[in-house]
């Protein structure tokens, strides 16, 4: 018999699955750190981890987005995750660490093949320099 989703990731799916951003500072820790698979170093704090998150929802969340196989511990989960943009393929895990209020405190990304971090890291980019979030190095 499978093991039902903590509420956290009940909470997480439905943000992510219905494309929800504005419940994303809801679910945050204030000290949440994000690691990204195309940043070198992590990303701490809500407003931040906020930025990538929505981001991600506007990126991967096409019409092919879909979770695969999930794993539980006490307070964490590895959830897969299946995507296509721009005609790439994305395969890729969201590893999930909460606290005991059930906030998110760490959130990491790890995606493959190479083309899709080529395309995700093209795509995150372009959305997070338009939302203002990063700045473009002149």
């Amino acid at each position: 018999m499978a093991q039902a989703a903590p509420e956290t990731i009940t909470r997480w799916h439905r943000i992510a699955l219905e494309n929800l951003p504005e419940e994303l500072g809801g679910i945050l820790a204030e000290d949440a750190v994000f690691e990204s698979p195309v940043v070198h170093t992590p990303q701490h704090g809500r407003a931040i981890v906020e930025a990538y998150l929505r981001g991600a929802l506007a990126v991967l969340n096409t019409e092919h987005f879909r979770y695969g196989g999930e794993w539980y511990g006490a307070r964490s989960a590895v959830l897969e995750f299946f995507s296509e943009v721009d005609g790439v393929k994305i395969n890729g895990v969201d590893i999930i660490e909460w606290n005991d209020a059930g906030l998110i405190t760490r959130f990491k990304v790890m995606v493959r093949p190479l083309k899709a971090i080529n395309k995700l890291h093209e795509k995150m980019g372009e959305y997070l320099v338009r939302v203002g979030a990063v700045k473009v190095k002149s």
